[in-house]
């Protein structure tokens, strides 16, 4: 297991990548610091670093390409290399390789994104406190785990993962849930910023309108975590690998 992560993390952490994720991650960050620096006195502060940058750009925007980059490589590299058979004939079960490949991408993904989270809520929140910290880890972390697990699947079972994934970010988590509030209950972002509002409601208030409940959140995530993970090991098991 631990050797099988071992190669994932390093498919997964070249140094170009790195570096470009990085910078993406970097991007609210900067924002969040820049309007507080240089809106000190402004009384809505608060609500457009919330909502513009966690929400609108860190949540909506740059965790799903985060996550989208990792995990759809996960599998996809091995079928562009064709290496994919090396790991299958080996004596190892497919759900320890599935895990295995998910773990990597989580690894990689999850401190990038939750890191940023914390600043962005540290900066733009005026006594967030620890509650609002672990509310931001905690959402962030749910929302990169789903995703994950989605991507994972969705590089395994196409060689154009990367566009799938680009289309259902667009269409399906940004134009369909604007439009349609009963998507939302369907929804990976709308699950995080579910998870966040129902951790700390006073520290990030303004996801409480239109937004869907704490309870229904964590069962959308743990239902696609769980469902898409084993829709991956059985597609590993009843593929034919070249």
């Amino acid at each position: 297991m631990k050797a099988l992560i071992k190669l994932s993390l390093r498919q997964m952490t070249g140094r170009r990548r790195l570096a470009v994720l990085a910078l993406l991650v970097a991007l609210p960050i900067v924002l969040a610091v820049l309007m507080k620096v240089l809106n000190t006195n402004d009384p809505q502060l608060h609500e457009e670093v919330v909502n513009g940058v966690l929400g609108g750009m860190l949540i909506s925007v740059i965790m799903p390409i985060v996550v989208m980059a990792l995990a759809t490589a996960a599998f996809g590299n091995e079928l562009e290399d064709r290496t994919l058979n090396v790991l299958v004939l080996k004596p190892i079960p497919r759900v320890t390789i599935v895990l295995a490949k998910l773990s990597g991408s989580i690894i990689v993904a999850a401190p990038l994104v939750v890191i940023a989270g914390i600043i962005i809520t540290l900066v733009g929140i005026e006594g967030a406190g620890l509650r609002g910290v672990l509310a931001a880890m905690a959402a962030l972390l749910a929302g990169v785990i789903a995703y994950a697990t989605v991507f994972t699947w969705a590089g395994l079972i196409t060689s154009k993962a990367l566009g799938f994934a680009l289309v259902y970010v667009v269409l399906w988590e940004g134009l369909l849930t604007s439009f349609l509030t009963g998507v939302r209950y369907l929804s990976i972002r709308w699950w995080t910023l579910g998870i966040l509002h129902g951790a700390d409601s006073n520290a990030f208030p303004n996801f409480g309108q239109n937004n869907i409940e704490l309870v229904a959140a964590i069962v959308g995530v743990a239902v696609v975590t769980g469902g898409f993970f084993y829709l991956t090991v059985r597609r590993l098991q009843r593929m034919d690998v070249p």
